[in-house]
């Protein structure tokens, strides 16, 4: 059986609470017949709760942008993944490559990051992918997989199937600059190879791997027509409901 596509919108740090409500009510109007795309929205923490409102019983999934290992403490200013579920959260964003590269995170922090959203209930959506000098020098497969290994370290099989990988190549995210089609299914394929390598045959069926990077609505169709690419986590066209219908209706095809 093929696996449903699943398009998600990081909104990154865009849209307080009010200006989130209002692009939720438009994504809930303008998605109401689509049905065969699973969809999720990242808005800001502070907004989770409003958009989660808005969004209940629509069958659009909220995702946190991040969250913290720990089930609480003393750590100023991080969300609990048990916070998020409360919340109204069903997925969270991991590994991030501006978390990753703008605020420091390794491969064992992310790895308990995961570990810590299952914990709390929430699908973990796995951030992998290398820098342009990375993918110069020869070494974005070598790259990808090390992170996809760190990652996934320690999970049973059952839960690595419902992780959701988004393969995000750092030298195409907010540039303009997206891998060609035919770049990304290289890299997918190489991802569901791994898998199946490393865990039992079902992992790399169901396992879902989406393709991050300026993903726009002209090259959505192109991108997610991929045997390999199971959808999207979309950044900027994400901020507008048009441009991010456009990309859902592209996997819906």
């Amino acid at each position: 059986m093929a696996r449903r596509i699943f398009v998600a919108g990081n909104w990154k740090m865009h849209k307080g609470p009010a200006q989130a409500d209002a692009l939720a009510t438009a994504l809930k109007a303008a998605l109401v017949d689509v049905v065969t795309v699973d969809v999720a929205v990242a808005p800001p923490s502070i907004s989770i709760p409003a958009v989660s409102a808005r969004l209940k019983h629509t069958g659009v999934h909220v995702a946190a942008q991040n969250l913290h290992q720990a089930v609480g403490g003393a750590f100023t200013g991080e969300l609990a993944g048990e916070m998020l579920r409360e919340s109204g959260c069903s997925y969270v964003i991991v590994g991030h490559s501006e978390r990753r590269h703008v605020f420091g995170e390794d491969d064992a922090t992310i790895n308990a990051k995961v570990h810590a959203a299952f914990r709390a209930g929430l699908l973990p959506i796995l951030c992998v992918g290398e820098t342009l000098d990375q993918r110069q020098s020869g070494n974005a497969e070598s790259v990808v997989t090390g992170q996809l290994a760190s990652g996934l370290a320690g999970l049973a099989a059952d839960q690595v199937a419902s992780v959701t990988v988004a393969y995000e190549p750092v030298w195409a995210i907010g540039t303009g600059h997206t891998a060609t089609p035919a770049q990304a299914q290289s890299m997918h394929a190489t991802i569901r190879e791994w898998l199946a390598g490393n865990f039992p045959a079902f992992v790399a069926r169901q396992l879902r791997i989406q393709y991050g990077g300026s993903v726009k609505p002209h090259n959505a169709a192109s991108l997610l027509s991929q045997p390999d690419i199971d959808g999207a986590l979309v950044g900027g066209a994400s901020l507008d409901a048009e441009s991010f219908v456009s990309i859902i209706k592209a996997g819906a095809n």
